[in-house]
């Protein structure tokens, strides 16, 4: 039987072109736009904010005249003289006999500091790493609440899961700070992360209730065969399976806790939200700072994502998804 031909648009290459063609079609209008705009491009003032070099200086402390020694130079005042140490990395700016002034510099030393995108970019980090650990440990206890055999437990997780997944984030985040956190005096970015746990909490808690519901009831029946109790059939048989087949959704909460991560920069959390706002203020250049902070966003919620897309292709090579 002769092989169908395949057609222009259904070719892999063809269509890899055509997209690439498309993105740098709409990249250019976009960039066309901005210029009609008469906005003025200024990439070189960004790069700072990532690392800058910082220069630290050791100053005399009296006028007078200098002497060096092996790892300290000595000022010789009229009534009096100071022995100040230099420590490793400066570099000395003064020779033997100089006369120098209070305050002048005698040894500097210069070095790259991490900059605020940086800084930013691990607080982002740090407060999304502990919301998820928050979150996928609120939501394995809701989600086993809610199929508890036991009413009040049901009705807890359910009034729990309706009032968060019902109100947004912004709102929770604001009442959280303002009055929980006030309350019990707790930290900023201690608030900040548990309003993200707690909300997103709700949302893993369904992911896996529907993953767990969705394993055979001969699994319960066949871990019952075996002598298996309750908590050691959810561990050992139930669980592992449920998280399976919930990875690729348990991955997508993940994502967009770290992209609304971006929130909590309303109570002052200077995450890479804030810096940029502040980067904005200062160089006056809004396209330039939000296109590289999207861009270090995606650069985490892609990395993300490929771990997830990594850890569920082994899984589907073991079997089970």
């Amino acid at each position: 039987m002769a092989k169908e031909k395949q057609h222009l648009l259904q070719n892999k290459a063809f269509g890899h072109f055509v997209a690439v063609a498309f993105y740098v079609a709409l990249g250019y209008l976009l960039f066309v736009a901005a210029s009609n705009m008469n906005y003025i491009w200024k990439w070189t003032s960004v790069p700072k904010y990532f690392a800058y070099e910082k220069t630290e200086t050791i100053t005399a402390s009296l006028d007078g005249t200098i002497k060096i020694n092996d790892l300290s130079i000595t000022i010789q005042g009229r009534d009096d003289s100071k022995e100040v140490t230099i420590d490793k990395g400066f570099t000395v700016s003064v020779k033997n006999g100089d006369s120098v002034y209070e305050n002048d510099t005698i040894a500097t030393k210069s070095y790259l500091q991490m900059g605020p995108l940086l800084e930013g970019l691990i607080v982002t980090l740090q407060i999304s790493g502990m919301a998820a650990i928050l979150a996928f440990s609120i939501g394995a206890i809701l989600a086993l609440m809610r199929i508890s055999d036991y009413q009040f437990l049901k009705d807890i997780a359910t009034v729990y899961i309706a009032i968060i997944r019902g109100t947004p984030l912004l709102v929770q985040i604001f009442i959280f700070y303002f009055i929980i956190a006030t309350i019990f005096e707790l930290e900023r970015f201690l608030a900040g992360a548990l309003s993200l746990g707690i909300f997103f909490g709700a949302y893993i808690a369904e992911v896996l209730r529907g993953a767990i519901q969705s394993i055979d009831k001969g699994q319960y029946e066949a871990a019952k065969s075996l002598g298996m109790n309750y908590v050691q059939t959810m561990i050992y048989i139930i669980m592992p399976q449920a998280l399976k087949r919930a990875l690729p959704t348990l991955v997508g909460e993940m994502i967009a806790l770290v992209k609304d991560s971006s929130l909590v920069s309303v109570i002052s959390i200077t995450d890479l939200t804030k810096v940029g706002r502040e980067i904005v203020a200062n160089t006056f250049s809004p396209f330039e700072t939000w296109l590289i902070i999207a861009a270090m966003y995606f650069v985490i919620t892609f990395a993300l994502s490929a771990f997830g897309h990594n850890i569920e292709t082994k899984m589907k090579k073991q079997g089970g998804m």
